[in-house]
């Protein structure tokens, strides 16, 4: 069976807390099952003093929560307690009376108490106790009576268990809702005692918690099996001889394997490192065009994870001496994902590299990449021209392909014939007729480039020029009347054009079938959940001026800015981006149009300097330039920009 045939892998909604609730920090360490040492197969953790808890036949709550009355006694309790002034609580009350608004909501609206005040508040009116988490820490046993998908839905957390009275400690947002206390006693079998928490701390609580649990999840796993069986890759390569169901198959390395794959699609990451070292096996995932470390497995466990990959991948499990190139796919809850996978035999082992390809969500649009302006209106205006060639330079990851796809989409007519020869193809386009090269059966970017110029075709892209073929092959299609898109790897758009031209490419062709080139980078976005404005340092504020020069000017002038008051913006960190202060990618972009100017500096084979030069001169933008207009519109930061481009 081929790759491309290969069954997808149905992995279930994550119900185990392992899947979906990995925390950005710290690193989690397995130690492997030893059968000396009672507590190496779980966490260490320390139980936390058990809390007066309310039992359900003793709590007192309000028939009706949301009445104006009691919204007025949490009300009262604040101003008792000095946390609220008589001139607000009027105010509240007033705001109440005249819009019908709950005054809690009005409350939390306009930040005049603390989250912590407000809880308390509540607390003492509704007499329910309240918990700061991050005092009485949390019980493994608790945290297995509710699984994570079940607390975040809910926002609760159980943070201790009392065996003797069968209580289930439980921090919650609304501990008011009986609905869903009544739904948790049933599901746990415990009498649930509610308790106030901050709405921050119960989400931190949450994700950090749950995903500390991963560790005793994939430990349990590794139990199941007795250590032996993971000791060495010749058990597991004996087994598989034998069946390979017996081994790598077996429930615990497949839960290993798709908890991985769970977090990856929850987490956004594009690609997923498994890597060997010398005493342990460490998990990495790409997020946002960064690499994060995330899970350490024992050195014990590689190869049966590593040999469980290479059978969904169609991959020779005992080959491993060489590189090989797999993919499969597989589906979380109702999300499809096509992953292409790549070992390479390392000193320590095999190291494999997961690429993710989303089936869903579609293409995004040029606007939604970060494209605007007249960068926009240049590469629209150059993908609806009958002939010529549209390069997108940039280095592995920088997302070239991804715009080539919007191009695409947004010129795709029942009226035009599109063909593409990709490797690999990453989105199915409907309407679009796409080739996968195959160099082994001989069909490569020049041979098909050639046997597509026999197809009748209006728009060829080519994934990438690589040769001095795949380049002359791609002129002479633009010139005999073809529209091509094509990537060539590069660190600028002026410097796409000397390095044709290196490919042997000549001069007065590149010239007559040269129409666009576009330079790009992606950078991260500021997370809109923790985002604050700061005040930039004087220098900072001269780098960017420098930088922009006449563009500055105009965008203050645009955007009413008083350039004294200039504010830069960053994330601050929060549950919702890991920590990071970042959450999705933006691109930034330069555009570089063929002209007669420029055309002449080709021809006498002139530095990407002069041909950047030139460009600068009719109006082009720079990467740099348009990064410090998307920090000065909140979109990234300077040190994102800094990151990824440079002039």
């Amino acid at each position: 069976m081929s790759p491309a045939q290969t069954t997808p892998l149905s992995i279930p909604t994550p119900t185990s807390p392992a899947v979906s609730s990995i925390a950005e920090e710290p690193v989690m360490t397995i130690n492997p099952p030893n059968s000396n040492n009672p507590l190496s197969a779980q966490p260490v953790e320390t139980m936390p003093a058990p809390m007066p808890a309310p039992t359900p036949s003793s709590r007192s709550l309000p028939s009706n929560p949301s009445s104006g009355s009691f919204l007025e006694s949490v009300l009262e309790a604040l101003l008792e307690d000095g946390s609220v002034t008589q001139e607000q609580y009027d105010s509240i009350i007033l705001e109440n009376v005249n819009t019908g608004r709950p005054a809690e909501q009005i409350l939390e609206e306009k930040h005049i108490v603390s989250e912590e005040a407000l809880s308390k508040a509540r607390s003492k009116v509704y007499n329910v106790p309240f918990v700061v988490l991050r005092e009485v820490g949390s019980s493994p046993e608790a945290l297995s009576a509710i699984r994570d998908t079940v607390a975040k839905r809910y926002v609760i957390f159980p943070f201790a268990l009392n065996r003797q009275t069968n209580t289930l400690s439980v921090a919650m947002k609304n501990p008011l809702d009986l609905g869903v206390i009544d739904f948790l006693e049933k599901k746990t079998g415990y009498r649930i005692a509610p308790y106030y928490a901050t709405l921050t701390e119960l989400n931190q609580e949450i994700v950090e918690r749950y995903a500390q649990s991963l560790s005793s999840e994939v430990t349990a796993a590794l139990k199941e099996n007795s250590p032996e069986s993971f000791s060495t890759g010749v058990e597991i390569k004996a087994a598989a001889a034998r069946n390979v169901g017996d081994t790598i198959r077996e429930a615990p390395i497949a839960k290993i394997v798709e908890t991985i794959l769970g977090y990856a699609v929850k987490s956004r990451a594009s690609d997923v490192h498994i890597e060997p070292q010398e005493d342990k096996t460490r998990v990495r995932y790409r997020i946002d065009g960064v690499l994060h470390e995330k899970l350490v497995l024992p050195k014990s466990v590689q190869d049966a994870v590593v040999s469980r990959i290479k059978v969904l991948s169609d991959m020779k499990i005992d080959e491993k001496r060489i590189p090989q190139d797999g993919r499969f796919n597989f589906k979380v809850d109702k999300e499809e994902v096509d992953l292409r996978v790549s070992s390479l035999p390392t000193v320590h082992g095999e190291k494999i590299v997961m690429r993710l390809l989303k089936k869903s969500g579609g293409v995004p649009t040029l606007q939604e990449l970060g494209i605007r302006g007249t960068a926009l209106k240049n590469l629209e205006a150059a993908s609806i021209v009958p002939h010529g060639i549209v390069l997108v330079t940039g280095p592995t990851g920088s997302g070239k392909t991804t715009t080539l796809y919007s191009l695409l989409t947004k010129i795709n007519t029942p009226k035009v014939n599109i063909v593409t020869l990709e490797d690999p193809v990453e989105y199915q386009m409907l309407g679009i007729n796409q080739v996968q090269i195959n160099p082994q059966a001989g069909l490569t970017f020049a041979s098909g480039l050639r046997a597509f110029l026999r197809q009748d075709p209006n728009i060829i892209m080519v994934g990438e020029i690589r040769d001095q073929e795949t380049a002359e092959l791609a002129i002479q299609a633009a010139l005999t009347g073809h529209v091509v898109f094509s990537t060539l790897h590069t660190n600028s758009a002026a410097g796409a054009l000397p390095r044709l031209l290196d490919m042997k490419a000549e001069p007065f062709l590149l010239v007559s079938s040269m129409t666009l080139v576009m330079g790009q980078r992606v950078v991260r976005k500021i997370c809109p959940n923790c985002k604050e404005e700061y005040e930039p340092e004087q220098a900072v504020m001269e780098d960017i001026k420098k930088v922009l020069g006449g563009l500055f000017d105009g965008w203050a002038k645009q955007s009413s800015t008083e350039v004294g008051s200039i504010k830069l913006h960053r994330g601050k960190g929060c549950d919702e981006c890991g920590g990071t202060g970042y959450k999705g990618r933006v691109g930034v972009f330069e555009v570089l149009v063929m002209n007669e100017k420029i055309g002449r500096l080709v021809l006498e084979r002139r530095p990407a300097e002069d041909i950047e030069k030139q460009g600068a001169e009719d109006g082009m933008v720079f990467m740099k330039q348009d990064g410090y207009l998307k920090v000065l519109e909140g979109m990234t930061t300077i040190e994102e920009v800094l990151r990824v481009a440079q002039i």
